[in-house]
């Protein structure tokens, strides 16, 4: 999916101003599958530390190079097609941009369900200026959270809201400028990092500041808070696969509603999502709304209706040294 992400912008941003910012245990991997960017392109955090830090180092490291520089930015476990419409619309986003620099512009997916695991985005009035695209552009009331089933209904009703994508399209400077405002110990921290970037202190600065930062999302740090936000109807389509219930829509479902990816048996099994390693055999019995996934080193079990706790798995085995199984 990292290819694909790239591969997503090419036609707008060369590799040479592509930079991929990742845990460090992926690095390797990473470099791997995009050989053409340059090797300092690819920057490995210590630890985990949330959206607002990677996307604070990352507007620090891209100032550095180009104090003007207009930044797009777009996690990696997204589905999003065709591209010659994903990249239109960036390129309207960038326009918008241009036209009013301390502008943050974000994009928002129609829903066509009450989803309780996305953020929403709640639309103001259709912006005067649309950046010169075919895109429908409006002003930002607020940004809400992940409501539970009642609201995301209400919210699904209203016509007013959008899932919140997480593609953003801003200067660099203007989202320094932000954290400044909203963040400053945290970007204090970032700050140092980038002094010693490329000096032979690089790696011990980078893992003892950043491993001081207290973690938070962009959206709680900086989006909730700005004045001068404009959300794009995203005319592509979109999926987040950061959810293991995003298999069922992007895979086909047999009679019982089951999504299977990989050699499976069920027996009574319905609505369920198993996601099998090569190699291995999973024979479910009796069971209903239940994620099954097994990697070559891991298996999850859990009901489709919590799979938002799967955070607090995370968390737990991190606390017990257990990245391995991440």
């Amino acid at each position: 999916m990292i290819r694909q992400t790239v591969d997503r912008l090419a036609a707008l941003v060369s590799p040479e101003r592509t930079l991929v910012v990742t845990g460090q245990r992926l690095v390797v991997a990473v470099r791997e599958e995009l050989p053409e960017l340059p090797a300092a392109s690819i920057v490995g955090e210590p630890c985990r530390r949330d959206t607002a830090p990677c996307i604070g180092l990352a507007a620090l490291l891209v100032s550095r190079d180009d104090p003007d520089a207009t930044m797009v930015v777009l996690p990696a476990d997204h589905v999003i097609s065709p591209p010659e419409v994903f990249q239109e619309t960036i390129a309207q986003a960038a326009d918008l941009v241009d036209d009013s620099p301390a502008r943050l512009v974000t994009f928002g997916i129609k829903p066509t369900y009450p989803a309780e695991s996305f953020g929403y985005i709640e639309r103001d009035r259709a912006s005067e200026d649309g950046g010169g695209g075919s895109a429908t552009v409006y002003r930002v009331a607020q940004f809400r959270e992940k409501p539970d089933a009642s609201t995301a209904a209400e919210y699904l009703a209203s016509g007013r809201y959008y899932w919140n994508s997480g593609i953003f399209v801003w200067r660099a400077s203007t989202i320094i400028a932000a954290l400044a405002d909203r963040a400053p110990t945290m970007l204090d921290h970032l700050k140092r990092i980038v002094a010693a970037w490329e000096t032979a202190d690089q790696q011990d600065v980078f893992e003892r500041e950043f491993a001081a930062i207290d973690g938070i999302s962009i959206d709680y740090a900086v989006m909730e808070h700005a004045t001068d936000v404009a959300v794009i109807e995203a005319p592509f389509h979109w999926d987040d696969v950061g959810s293991w219930q995003a298999l069922a829509r992007l895979n086909q479902t047999d009679a019982d509603g089951n999504t299977v990816v990989g050699k499976h048996l069920g027996l009574d099994t319905k609505g369920t999502i198993i996601r099998v390693s090569d190699q291995h055999f999973v024979v479910t019995l009796g069971i209903e709304d239940c994620i099954v996934v097994h990697t070559p080193d891991a298996t999850l079990v859990a009901r489709k209706q919590d799979e938002e706790k799967v955070r607090a798995v995370v968390k737990e085995l991190e606390s017990k040294g257990l990245e391995e199984y991440l």
